[in-house]
């Protein structure tokens, strides 16, 4: 293979000023960071994989333990993740069925051929050597997604992150084999042993990019998005709502309820993803809005609508449920904005001042204010 100057620097950039605890350790950068280098992107968190060592070296060197299936070890300055090279048998159902097996005789092509991915496959050394036995610079060349190696069909977290990576990289191709592959981890019953954490870490990964349906079309394509995500719709209107959410930047939880808008069982869905509770706010409450608006809306129904976004006590929610709702059906934000700043712009302290011993009529007061307020923008 022939590397462009960029390309080699990019790669030589990884391993960064000379680091005493590395010296006399055969490790390497592999994954992510590598393929992203290739690419010229930004290289996020770095993987590395030590070759020939054992735990005990390691954790004399200051190294500190986290791995619990397999040792993992966290550099003492940079936080960043050391493996020992592994490989691993298949002994159970589910991403979890494995044991793996870390001796010092385990080569740096060993541990890349349990990989997920061609691209994800490769590692580069601390002269900047590229290592790319399975020939994943190749299939980045030619922008396709290509399993591993029959393995593939031992791990659902491979169909999740295949379904993942064609979200990112939107230009790609899946290898027919790999997609034949995906069907199987669905025929043989793997990915229903797949854990929400991990559905959900895919899934959000994927909505910050800038094709998430693609994630969405590649486990309809094998069969796993009704068994992963059911009752989950995706029509024209989704995909439109969608495109302007990424066109836009909207946040991955505003892009979560434009993706779950019509679907009706998208509250159980973030409660099986165990979702992070602004998430399940804006699931719940973006469809609700759609749903109240029409045209003709009087202050009645505005100030009905405000109230249930809790426009009050949080207008930054409000905020976020507007512009999402935007993507999804004509709405005039500025106009929904003056509204709500009218709504929340009504002194309801000194209402209450006003009617000072008559407590029952003091809530219609205010109500009446705010009614007041709307229709003068109306």
């Amino acid at each position: 293979m022939r590397l462009s100057d960029t390309q080699q620097q990019a790669l030589q950039a990884l391993f960064g000023p000379q680091d005493p605890l590395l010296a006399g350790l055969d490790c390497y950068v592999v994954g992510g960071a590598v393929r992203d280098a290739l690419l010229g992107l930004k290289a996020g968190d770095k993987d590395w994989v030590v070759v020939g060592a054992t735990p005990e070296q390691l954790a004399q060197r200051g190294f500190i333990p986290v791995g619990g299936d397999f040792p993992v070890f966290l550099h003492p300055r940079t936080k960043e993740e050391f493996a020992l090279a592994r490989t691993e048998r298949k002994s159970g159902r589910g991403y979890q069925g494995f044991t793996f097996y870390t001796g010092v005789d385990v080569t740096l092509e060993a541990d890349l051929q349990r990989r997920d991915l061609t691209i994800n496959a490769m590692a580069v050394d601390a002269q900047g050597q590229l290592h790319d036995p399975l020939h994943g610079y190749a299939d980045l060349q030619a922008r396709i997604l290509r399993h591993v190696g029959d393995a593939f069909i031992e791990d659902p977290v491979r169909l999740l992150r295949l379904a993942r990576f064609a979200a990112r990289f939107s230009d790609f191709s899946i290898a027919p084999t790999t997609m034949q592959f995906a069907t199987v981890l669905v025929e043989n019953g793997e990915v229903d042993a797949l854990v929400p954490e991990r559905v959900w870490q895919e899934l959000h990964k994927a909505l910050a990019t800038e094709q998430p349906l693609r994630m969405m079309a590649v486990l309809a394509q094998c069969g796993a998005l009704t068994r992963i995500l059911p009752g989950l719709v995706v029509n024209t209107q989704i995909e439109q709502a969608m495109t302007q959410a990424v066109q836009q930047g909207l946040t991955t939880a505003q892009r979560l309820a434009l993706l779950l808008w019509q679907s009706p069982t998208r509250l159980a869905l973030v409660k099986q993803l165990r979702t992070p509770a602004a998430y399940v706010d804006l699931v719940r409450l973006v469809p609700l809005f759609i749903e109240q608006l029409q045209s003709d809306l009087s202050a009645e129904q505005v100030a009905q609508a405000l109230q249930q976004m809790d426009v009050l006590r949080r207008p930054e929610r409000f905020e976020s449920v507007l512009q999402a709702a935007a993507c999804a059906i004509p709405l005039d934000i500025e106009q929904w904005r003056q509204w709500a700043h009218a709504f929340c712009a009504v002194d309801a302290g000194a209402i209450a001042k006003h009617y000072a011993g008559q407590g029952a009529a003091i809530p219609q007061a205010i109500w009446q204010a705010r009614l007041a307020a709307i229709s003068a923008h109306l």
